[in-house]
C-alpha cells in the first residue's frame, strides 16, 4: 500500500505536564547493538534509538529527520528502525514527514519498531522486518501531573490519539478497526513473520542485511534514574540538569555493559536513592 493513501496524524493539544515513556517490555526488547550491514546505500535515514529527545542530548527528533530529509531531497529514500518507542508526538511528527517525502520510502525494522517507532513504520510504501524483528502496537502511554480535571482532560486527549493510530494501523494493514483496537488494547508485539501475516509488514528483510556491533550500547542506569525522576514530575529541564551532574560525577558509568531488564522500575528506584545520596554530597 502506498503510503500517500494513508491520513496525516494531526496532534491535537495535550495538557500542561503530560510526559512520555517507553514501555519496560519495548525497552528490555531493545538491543541498541543492532545496525544495518549494508553501508553502500546511498539515501539512508537511521532511527536507532528512542523517539525523542532525552536528557543527555540523545534520541530521534523531527528537527534531526527534517534536517536529514532536507539534505536527501527528492530521492527514494531507506528508512532503517530499531527503536523501542518514545515520545509519541515527535512519532507522528516523523510520520508525516516520510508521509509526505516525494519518492518512494522503503522501512526496514531492523531490530524492534515499538509504539511510536511502530507508527513512524506505517510510512513506507515498503515495510520490510527483519525475520528475528519485532513490531509491537499498544495504547499511547503517557505520565501526567496534576488534578482530577487535568487527569480527565488527558485522558480525553490520549483517546484522540489512540483513535487515530486504529485508524493508522487499520488502513495500512485492512484489519479491521475493532480487531486493531484489541491489539493495541493487549499491547502485542508480532515477530517479523507475524508482522508480515498480518499486514503491519511486507515482506521479510533478508538476514543479511543486519548485523550488530560492539560497544553500542546505552546507559541503563543512568537511563532508569532518568526514568523514575520523570515518573515524579520532576520538569524535563531538571531532569537533564539533574543527570548532566551525574554524568560528570560518575564517568565510568559510560562504560557499564548490562542491558536494562524488564524490571525497570524496581532497579530504577535503587539507582535513584544511589543517585540522590552522590547529588545530595556534591551539592553539599
Amino acid at each position: 500500500m502506498s503510503k500517500r493513501q494513508l491520513p496525516e496524524l494531526r496532534r491535537p493539544d495535550a495538557p500542561e505536564g503530560v510526559e512520555f515513556a517507553v514501555h519496560p517490555q519495548a525497552r528490555a526488547a531493545f538491543d541498541p547493538n543492532v545496525r544495518a550491514a549494508a553501508s553502500d546505500i546511498p539515501a539512508t535515514i537511521s532511527i536507532l534509538a528512542e523517539i525523542g529527545e532525552n536528557w543527555d542530548g540523545t534520541g530521534v527528533t523531527p528537527n534531526r529527520i527534517a534536517a536529514a530529509l532536507r539534505s536527501i531531497g527528492p530521492k527514494p529514500l531507506n528508512v532503517q528502525i530499531n527503536s523501542p518507542g518514545g515520545n509519541f508526538f515527535d512519532g507522528l511528527a516523523i510520520y508525516n514527514m516520510l508521509r509526505a517525502h516525494p519518492e518512494a520510502v522503503t522501512v526496514q525494522v531492523l531490530g524492534i519498531a515499538a509504539s511510536a517507532a511502530s507508527v513512524i513504520a506505517m510510512a513506507g510504501d515498503t515495510i520490510q522486518v527483519a525475520k528475528a524483528g519485532l513490531m509491537m502496537i499498544h495504547n499511547t502511554q503517557w505520565i501526567a501531573i496534576g488534578d482530577r480535571h487535568v487527569m480527565a482532560e488527558t485522558a480525553a486527549t490520549m483517546q484522540v490519539f489512540d483513535d487515530a493510530a486504529v485508524g493508522l494501523y487499520a488502513d495500512r494493514t485492512g484489519t479491521a478497526r475493532d480487531e486493531v483496537a484489541k491489539m493495541m488494547d493487549a499491547t502485542t508485539f508480532m515477530s517479523g513473520e507475524n508482522a508480515v501475516e498480518l499486514g503491519f509488514g511486507d515482506e521479510l528483510l533478508p538476514a543479511d542485511k543486519v548485523t550488530k556491533v560492539t560497544n553500542g550500547g546505552e546507559l541503563p542506569a543512568h537511563r532508569k534514574v532518568a526514568a523514575a525522576l520523570a515518573r515524579s514530575g520532576m520538569p524535563r529541564s531538571e531532569v537533564r540538569k539533574i543527570m548532566k551532574e551525574l554524568s560528570e560525577d560518575m564517568p565510568s558509568a559510560a562504560f557499564d555493559p548490562v542491558m536494562p531488564g524488564a524490571d525497570d522500575e524496581a532497579d530504577g528506584l535503587a539507582h535513584l536513592r544511589i543517585a540522590a545520596m552522590k547529588l545530595s554530597l556534591k551539592r553539599a
